[in-house]
């Protein structure tokens, strides 16, 4: 893995990606967010590794766009303007489609283009006293590049609320509206973050991977319902004849530990 300069990187069955700005609370850069890319598309050809977490060091998770980051775009022209924002939506695809599941564990802040970190992950565990804000509106812009994940995560009328109000919400109110899992006292975090690591540690992580990519493809599939059937269908035949299946099976029948298992 290559040395980043705005993220750092501990590598292990369970791998943690950590934004390291504390100094400006992460926000985010061009070159934060050209290297959070390039740690989601290489951390999955690892198959040692099973679980990614996102999180940030610091007082905040990510406080949305560096300041010096938002003066440079406030002169760029359109095709400037487009090109940074399709550097902006792929990073956000590239978590959201990364094969290995992700969990972002989120506390302090997270304003912006920050929502759009963790609303592409499929776990996301915060703070109770973590301030959400979609503040775009507040800078006469909009959450453009966020929005595909983020109304996927919440819906159409909680993003109508948080999205054009820019209001902000806490912990509770925002595991309400479902843009996080878990809302949790910063002595709880911890603990069901080593939950979650267990579960996953015990699950078969070919199986996962296969079931995300099962979840993505139904989810955002424009296929009829009888071609979705015929696609569940040779899935779950692949999976029952890979060796992950013949062990799962064989294991519990046998009444012990299955291999995979940590």
């Amino acid at each position: 893995m290559k040395d980043y300069q705005t993220i750092e990187i501990e590598k292990g069955i369970t791998t943690y990606i950590k934004l390291n700005r504390p100094e400006v609370h992460n926000a985010m850069n061009e070159t934060m967010i050209e290297e959070l890319t390039d740690a989601f598309n290489k951390i999955p050809l690892d198959n040692k590794v099973r679980l990614i977490v996102l999180r940030g060091n610091g007082k905040s998770f990510c406080a949305g766009a560096d300041l010096n980051y938002m003066k440079g775009i406030a002169t760029f022209g359109y095709d400037e303007n487009f090109k940074d924002g399709m550097r902006l939506a792929n990073l956000f695809k590239s978590i959201y489609e990364c094969s290995i599941p992700t969990i972002a564990v989120v506390h302090g802040a997270a304003f912006g283009g920050a929502n759009g970190l963790l609303a592409s992950c499929d776990i996301v565990l915060a703070e109770d006293n973590t301030t959400f804000a979609f503040s775009e509106v507040k800078l006469g812009i909009g959450p453009a590049t966020i929005s595909p994940f983020v109304i996927k995560r919440i819906g159409e009328f909680n993003a109508r609320d948080l999205m054009l109000s820019g209001r902000r919400i806490k912990g509770p109110e925002a595991e309400k509206t479902g843009l996080i899992n878990k809302s949790l006292s910063a002595e709880q975090i911890e603990n069901e973050l080593n939950k979650y690591i267990t579960e996953f540690n015990s699950s078969a992580p070919k199986a996962v991977m296969a079931t995300k990519n099962i979840i993505n493809k139904i989810t955002n599939s424009t296929s009829e319902m009888d071609d979705e059937i015929k696609y569940t269908a040779s899935c779950i035949a692949d999976l029952r004849q890979a060796d992950e299946g013949q062990e799962g099976m064989s294991s519990f029948l046998e009444k012990r530990k299955p291999k995979w298992k940590l």
